[in-house]
């Protein structure tokens, strides 16, 4: 029996390493290449970023181990044909050194407003992805007036916003797990000095063990809207997932009272890392952050929702989903049914984020 939970205990970081590898396979890269690239002196390290496009700048953090392609490259060429893109690497990612600087959620957030500093970017939307998120939170409540809106994908603000398997499989990491590795191979790839992967590696994991929050209060405090994605099993605890919410203005009865400016999408059947790959779902949420105001349809939706403009990420990916009956993930063959009265919708099925 004591050989169970042993067995178990060795495999939950594997696991996590393996599928942490699978989007790497299934990612195709992106095809653009970027108007600017360079690197931006700030807080004493040379931060990497890459510049895509033109119109309202969002700003794309990446989660940890993770490169701009690896994490954005599917995704970049649709962003960038209406915004302004600016992807970086975080410290010791990708191109960006490493560095003995201790790691810090506070330190990298401090790093993006270095950057718009650097790039003389005045205020930005900003997206993470899961350590990218985190970093995003607290960029959030450091940076009010240089923060536009947020969107959040599957990430928390507090250690404890992930379920205790994820936080137990983290401290069984090996820095020997990611050697031989799609990660090694990307790094070595692009590194500046492949030599420091053992220490970035190390460096990670020792960052990882750090319970981090930013506080319930701070959070409460964010003025900017914001917009959360989740997979319904993507490894957030979904009780702390609701009172961040909660703390956001939302979680109230829209037939009572106003639609709150914060969103909160649970995309069905989806884990942390195939919710990164649903790369139309992910197009859909920043449109409608984008393009808060009812006067404003977002460009490539309008015409899917018919001029129903909902401002919800769901409502126009499950009418592409119900409408095209051979989608494996259409909302109606997973029986799911979803109601928002402050929606413009027409028909019976309608959407409440």
């Amino acid at each position: 029996m004591k050989s169970v939970p042993e067995i178990s205990n060795v495999l939950k970081p594997v696991l996590i390493i393996a599928m942490l590898f699978f989007t790497t396979v299934q990612s195709e890269g992106q095809q653009r290449k970027p108007v600017e690239s360079g690197y931006a002196p700030v807080n004493g390290i040379k931060v990497y970023y890459e510049v895509y496009g033109e119109g309202r700048p969002i700003i794309l953090l990446h989660g940890a181990f993770y490169t701009i392609d690896m994490n954005w490259g599917q995704l970049i060429p649709e962003l960038s044909k209406n915004r302004k893109v600016i992807a970086i690497e975080m410290q010791g990612h990708g191109h960006t050194a490493f560095s003995d600087r201790q790691l810090s959620i506070t330190t990298l957030a401090s790093d993006v407003k270095g950057l718009m500093d650097y790039l003389k970017i005045d205020s930005a939307d900003v997206a993470g992805y899961s350590m990218g998120g985190s970093v995003a939170y607290q960029f959030a409540v450091k940076n009010p007036k240089r923060l536009r809106k947020l969107v959040i994908i599957s990430s928390t603000y507090k250690s404890s916003g992930w379920l205790p398997v994820i936080n137990i499989g983290f401290k069984n990491f090996k820095p020997e797990f990611f050697d031989n590795t799609p990660m090694k191979a990307a790094y070595d790839a692009v590194a500046p000095d492949k030599t420091k992967w053992r220490k970035f590696i190390e460096q990670m994991i020792a960052f990882a063990e750090v319970p981090f929050n930013v506080g319930d209060s701070n959070i409460s405090k964010i003025a900017a809207p914001v917009l959360i994605i989740s997979g319904d099993n993507d490894g957030l605890d979904k009780i702390e997932l609701s009172k961040t919410y909660q703390l956001l203005g939302g979680g109230v009865s829209a037939d009572l009272a106003p639609m709150p400016k914060s969103h909160l999408a649970i995309v069905p059947s989806q884990g942390h890392v195939s919710l990164m790959m649903q790369t139309q779902t992910i197009l859909v949420a920043d449109q409608q952050i984008a393009y808060s105001k009812a006067s404003e349809v977002p460009p490539q939706t309008g015409a899917d929702m018919k001029g129903a403009h909902c401002g919800r990420v769901i409502c126009a990916m499950a009418r592409r989903m119900v409408m095209d009956r051979s989608s494996p993930r259409g909302l109606l063959n997973h029986g799911f049914n979803f109601y928002n009265a402050g929606s413009a919708m027409p028909n019976r099925l309608r959407f409440n984020l």
